[in-house]
């Protein structure tokens, strides 16, 4: 009996060292967020999802009031289809002086004809001539005027068309999509509440695929390298815990104090570098769940 009670405490005192060195570094779970905010004013009309939901890449979370956008696109496109309509026909409005042109061509030849004959005077075919200089005058004039007006008219219409696209665009960012598949974790607002652009409306996380970062001590990182495999340990707090793959995505080149939240395998050491290594979640990790390295 004496024997027994003398071997316990150091089987008790080996057991308690293998669970220390267990693990070689530690750290806490994280995820990538992105918190998804207003990109235009308005008032909130529906925000469907709630903190907890699921949500995929371009599914609508919130729709902001479109009413005024709406009343600004019809304006403008009213503007632009009366701006195309006062465009000058070139063609039907020269289309009398050209004639008059032919018709006045066609006399000085026929004076040229009877001058060479000594039918007409040279005065006559002179005035004709000077005629027909001045209807072509005329005509380059009118061709400069309706094409500056048309110039003009167009400018004004493509400026009025790109107004309509910005305004269709602040009607695009009214329709809020999520920018990522994953889990709502925070709801900044509520239907009826009026958005700012910059407002944040959701916080949403890739719980998907989630990383522990962890904390290795400088003379560990000879044994670390990008893409490593290596053991995540999930505690779940008590005897409770999961062992996942994972693999080794980030190593920091700079070290950094241990922060007071982590512990090391090196009790003594001051100076640790920050890894991250990726995890595929089965559903069980939460966000700030303790964990530890086995490499």
């Amino acid at each position: 009996m004496k024997k027994i009670l003398y071997i316990l405490p150091i089987l008790l005192t080996l057991f308690s060292c293998h669970k220390k060195d267990s693990y070689d570094a530690t750290g806490i779970f994280e995820a990538t967020t992105v918190t998804v905010s207003a990109e235009t004013t308005g008032k909130i009309e529906s925000m469907p999802v709630v903190e907890g939901d699921s949500v995929t890449k371009g599914e609508l979370i919130a729709q902001v009031d479109t009413t005024m956008f709406s009343i600004q696109l019809k304006q403008l496109m009213s503007q632009r289809k009366s701006a195309e309509s006062s465009s000058p026909d070139i063609s039907a409005q020269a289309a009398a002086l050209r004639s008059q042109i032919v018709h006045q061509e066609q006399e000085c030849a026929r004076f040229g004809r009877l001058l060479e004959d000594g039918a007409t005077t040279q005065k006559t075919y002179d005035d004709a001539v000077a005629y027909l200089k001045t209807l072509q005058g005329q005509l380059e004039a009118l061709l400069s005027s309706l094409n500056k007006s048309k110039t003009s008219i167009n400018d004004n219409s493509e400026a009025i068309y790109f107004q309509t696209e910005q305004i269709r665009e602040q009607i695009e960012k009214c329709i809020i999509k999520s920018p990522l598949s994953g889990t709502v974790l925070i709801k900044y607002a509520e239907p009826g509440e009026y958005a700012t652009p910059g407002k944040p409306l959701y916080k949403i996380a890739d719980m998907e695929n989630i990383y522990l970062r962890s904390y290795f001590t400088c003379d560990q990182l000879a044994n670390l390298k990008l893409g490593q495999e290596v053991t995540v340990i999930a505690d779940f707090g008590g005897d409770e815990q999961f062992e996942y793959p994972g693999t080794i995505t980030w190593i920091s080149d700079e070290s950094e104090f241990t922060p007071k939240s982590i512990q090391t395998k090196d009790s003594r050491a001051n100076l640790v570098y920050a890894v991250k290594i990726a995890v595929r979640n089965d559903g069980r990790l939460k966000l700030g769940q303790y964990g530890e390295v086995r490499l």
